[in-house]
């Protein structure tokens, strides 16, 4: 199932090029007074709803794609958990253009580097676009595969990693390169954007067998696979989750491969990645 948002405020199913409104779905979802519980209560509830989501679907009037507006899958992440230079390739290619790394050591292994978080203000949807600011420092691109929990937990092993996911998104992870620390250069509004779905877990498989790729107003930058990440999804989980409780809607950023350069607004982005979808994004 590929669940997506929509505006104003709709949830579809996508099958194909169409979208199929099940928003009446959030009625069965359960009212919380305050103090709000942590995480997002769609995706805490997902499994148990889906096949009345499914039937919903089924009997909704398609609509195309096109014509709707999307924003982020996930209303309501606690957390955004990022992965930085994750890729071979990216970790080269910033190691020669120190206009990527400022000067700063590049470190290879997860237990070197850690993960860092982004702001959840950040996140937009593909629809939305991404906002540019400090449009005379360099602005890059970078995409990304974005797991998104659907059980909580902590200190999860990696082996059992991969049952606490509900599904996936493609991640636009937008930096603006410089000295200051990436947790607060690439959580600008609108740095973040997901989309165009949640594609669920059983839709995607594995998580290491994936393509990748970005084009920027119709030129290739990124083409990558999964496969080539340094730490997987599983090891990503499994660490992260021994500093933070990971809870329904947060998400994981896995890092990026080679090919992140600057982007400026006018600039149209758009990112796919094998068995999630394709989505576009303008710069402005």
């Amino acid at each position: 199932m590929r669940l997506c948002r929509y505006a104003p405020d709709k949830l579809g199913v996508i099958r194909g090029a169409a979208v199929h409104d099940v928003s009446v779905i959030a009625e069965r979802l359960p009212r919380h007074g305050w103090p709000f519980p942590r995480g997002d209560l769609l995706i805490a509830q997902l499994d148990g709803l889906r096949a009345e989501i499914e039937e919903l679907a089924d009997r909704a009037k398609p609509r195309p794609l096109s014509e709707v507006e999307l924003l982020a899958p996930v209303a309501n992440p606690g957390k955004v958990v990022v992965a930085g230079t994750n890729y071979e390739d990216h970790i080269a290619e910033a190691a020669k253009d120190q206009t990527i790394a400022h000067g700063r050591q590049v470190n290879r292994t997860l237990e070197e580097k850690g993960v860092f978080l982004k702001a959840t203000s950040s996140i937009v949807g593909p629809s939305q676009g991404v906002a540019q600011r400090f449009v005379d420092r360099r602005n890059d691109q970078e995409v990304e595969l974005c797991a998104v929990i659907g059980k909580a937990g902590t200190r999860i092993p990696a082996a059992r990693a991969l049952e606490h996911v509900a599904g996936y998104m493609i991640g636009l992870d937008m930096t603006v390169r410089g000295t200051e620390h990436p947790s607060l250069r690439k959580s600008i509004d609108s740095y973040t954007v997901f989309g165009p779905c949640l594609a669920t877990a059983d839709e995607v498989g594995d998580p290491q067998n994936l393509e990748l790729k970005c084009w920027v107003n119709g030129e290739q930058r990124q083409n990558s696979s999964t496969r080539h990440m340094i730490s997987g999804v599983a090891r990503l989980i499994e660490y992260a989750s021994q500093f933070y409780t990971l809870h329904p809607g947060d998400v994981l950023m896995t890092g990026t491969p080679a090919g992140v350069a600057p982007v400026k607004p006018g600039d149209v982005i758009e990112a796919e990645i094998e068995r999630v979808g394709r989505m576009r994004v303008a710069v402005r």
